[in-house]
């Protein structure tokens, strides 16, 4: 009899396994999406006869509409479960990626990007979901850093693949695999993810709902964790998915590939570093100050980056006209390692409240998160037309401080009376 129960524990952790990673794959093609503009903004700037800042504003299309389908996307999961969501999530996905594909101007382009962000809204929020009802704690810590992993997988196939594509195919054919993959992806879901009821359905409105969030997520126990979840995804996706591309093409003189083989080392820093933030956590235990270290961390090495620049201090101190490309190649490792710290955020919002407000506090991070990215998307949009892509970096390193230093402010312990 306990060779059965344990066979079958075996066989149950297996398809859970199985389930999560195909769930975590639809993040992979999510993170994907979003990072094309990367490689390929100045070649969609050409033919949509814009300006590439104006088109680098104009992505954050995706990343409000992404943030803003949060809470409902969130409460579908709560009625209908995590497979029906998905399946539905995917299929728009395919949509909106061929829409994308066959833009024609600013506005069509537009159109698609608000698509992709609503239907690649729960990607990461349906592997996070089944992981949190299924899996201990403990577990649950471990396997959030692994699905932001498996999710960075994305980022690494929109480096230099993407660019080799594009160079030979075209900005559109980014969009067109991607529909693709994303066909493959609803299919894995379908065989693989249990169709099982949903439970605690929330029969109140999404308007109720979102104020629910909101106000949890403006709670005291919760303030700090927000202040820095709206900069920390931001700080690494912006740079990845937006700017890193430009500033290795316009500012280090690099080739489209050169740049992706670069976003590349970038990226499989993202991958591996959630992973090894995970075992640092559990080994250390001082979730607090591994957090907060790494993010300061994070903002030196941009304003390192940044300060590289032409005529900048760095590379005038070093006697150089610019620091090489093998300089930024170093820093965006180190960057990728030491962002990967966010998915402590959700480890901590489950330890600050109790477990019927668990679910509402991973949707306010997970808000945070991505608001945050569109925010500083549109934000450096700006910046970048006023004063160069080295002010950009600089405004992401301020940003990344201030909001590291108010997590530290609002999670700071409460001094006790003796």
């Amino acid at each position: 009899m306990g060779g059965v129960a344990r066979d079958e524990a075996g066989e149950g952790t297996s398809a859970l396994i199985f389930a999560l990673v195909a769930l975590a794959c639809g993040h992979m093609l999510s993170t994907l999406l979003r990072t094309i503009p990367a490689v390929s903004l100045d070649l969609m700037a050409a033919d949509f006869r814009i300006e590439p800042q104006a088109l680098a504003s104009l992505t954050s299309v995706y990343h409000f509409a992404f943030a803003a389908a949060q809470i409902p996307v969130g409460a579908a999961m709560d009625r209908f479960g995590v497979r029906p969501v998905s399946l539905s999530l995917l299929a728009g996905t395919v949509v909106g990626a061929t829409a994308s594909g066959f833009a024609t101007g600013p506005a069509s382009f537009a159109f698609g990007q608000l698509l992709l962000g609503i239907a690649t809204s729960g990607m990461l929020m349906c592997p996070m979901t089944l992981a949190a009802k299924q899996l201990s704690a403990a577990r649950f810590g471990l396997w959030s850093g692994a699905i932001l992993s498996i999710g960075n997988i994305g980022m690494l196939l929109s480096s230099s693949p993407l660019a080799f594509v594009i160079d030979h195919h075209g900005w559109r054919a980014g969009f067109w695999i991607s529909a693709a993959a994303g066909i493959l992806v609803a299919t894995a879901v379908f065989v693989l993810v249990p169709n099982q009821p949903a439970e605690h359905k929330d029969d109140s409105s999404p308007l109720s709902q979102m104020i629910a969030v909101l106000r949890l997520g403006l709670s005291r126990p919760l303030r700090g964790l927000i202040a820095l979840a709206m900069v920390s995804l931001a700080t690494s996706l912006v740079l990845r998915g937006l700017w890193g591309g430009p500033w290795l093409m316009e500012v280090k003189g690099l080739s489209r590939v050169e740049a992706g083989n670069q976003l590349g080392a970038f990226t499989l820093a993202m991958i591996v570093g959630p992973l090894c933030i995970g075992m640092i956590d559990r080994k250390v235990g001082r979730r607090r100050a591994v957090v907060a270290g790494c993010h300061m961390a994070a903002a030196f090495l941009l304003a390192l980056m940044a300060l590289g620049a032409p005529h900048y201090p760095v590379a005038t101190l070093l006697g150089v006209s610019v620091m090489p490309p093998q300089f930024d190649l170093v820093l965006f490792v180190l960057i990728g390692l030491a962002t990967s710290a966010q998915p402590l955020l959700f480890g901590m919002s489950r330890q600050l409240v109790d477990a019927q407000t668990a679910g509402k506090a991973l949707a306010a991070v997970n808000l945070a998160f991505f608001l945050g990215t569109a925010l500083m998307q549109s934000t450096t949009g700006a910046v970048a037309a006023l004063a160069g892509l080295p002010a950009v970096l600089l405004f992401m390193a301020a940003a990344t401080l201030i909001g590291t230093l108010l997590f530290l402010l609002y999670t700071s312990p409460k001094p006790t009376l003796e």
